[in-house]
């Protein structure tokens, strides 16, 4: 990065409003916040939102996706680590070790640092076995980065599927916090925010599913419904380890998605990618 550049950046974030606007779109993470929601929560104008959204934009610290009638903004990680690393080097004379903490804003340190949790939802028409699979599969996967729900249209009176639970349990994951609910729980205020929204309705069955709003990451990845196998035991057996080793390889690859890197549109391009996996790329 040239000073200018640097000079530019800090210009941009040099004002009180578009400070707090900056804080705010990385509380949102890659899914950002459409323009409207962002004037609420800065009871600012359009016009001098508009204002501010264009210098840190141009400063290239944020970034829209149009979204619809709606421009999303969000936050470029990438490029405020930059220009906060442009300074750190500088420090101790090219020795940054010794300034303590501000050392860990260099790309090398950052290497080593956690990424933030992401909060991703399945959905399914029961919430029996497809979505409880992927809950069960990301969380295990994941590894602290991606925190797993699911939720359903209608969902099971009975809860999961036993041959579900089953076969989870007997490839090691936890099962004892699965159940089958309603995806309204996660349109009430209280509800987790989520990042991602992975829709796996059989929408060749005539299964619908619900609209989250714009400002989360959204992607179909069709299945058939294990309700409705039929054949004998070994039949069934078969089915739903297809099914299972089919959500592994999609969360596999999603997990290893390079999420701080890929603006939006790129994010939602590799989520929809996986419909079908065999042609994604890892």
């Amino acid at each position: 990065m040239d000073i200018e550049r640097a000079a530019l950046g800090f210009t941009a974030l040099g004002q009180t409003t578009r400070l707090e606007l900056m804080r705010l779109l990385l509380g949102r993470g890659p899914t950002g916040l459409a323009a409207g929601e962002i004037a609420a929560a800065l009871g600012a104008t359009p016009s001098t939102l508009s204002f501010h959204l264009r210098a840190l934009e141009q400063a290239g610290l944020i970034r829209p996706t149009r979204i619809g009638r709606s421009l999303v903004y969000a936050a470029q990680v990438a490029a405020l680590r930059e220009l906060l690393a442009f300074v750190a080097e500088a420090c101790c004379d090219g020795e940054p070790a010794r300034c303590g903490d501000l050392a860990t804003l260099l790309p090398t340190a950052a290497k080593g640092a956690p990424m933030p949790a992401f909060n991703v939802l399945f959905l399914c028409s029961r919430n029996s076995a497809r979505s409880i699979m992927a809950e069960a599969i990301l969380n295990k996967l994941g590894e602290g980065r991606f925190r797993a729900f699911s939720a359903g249209s209608e969902p099971s009176p009975e809860g999961p599927m036993p041959e579900v639970v089953a076969q989870l349990s007997a490839l090691g994951h936890d099962v004892s916090g699965l159940s089958s609910k309603s995806w309204n729980l996660f349109m009430e205020p209280d509800a987790p925010r989520m990042d991602f929204v992975i829709t796996l309705c059989d929408i060749l069955a005539g299964q619908s599913c619900p609209d989250f709003g714009e400002t989360m990451i959204t992607a179909a990845w069709p299945l058939p419904d294990p309700a409705k196998f039929t054949g004998n035991a070994a039949e069934r057996a078969t089915l739903l380890n297809e099914l299972y080793a089919g959500l592994h390889r999609r969360i596999g690859i999603f997990t290893s998605l390079p999420i701080a890197a890929l603006d939006r549109i790129a994010l939602k391009a590799r989520l929809d990618e996986l419909a079908h996996p065999a042609g994604a790329r890892a």
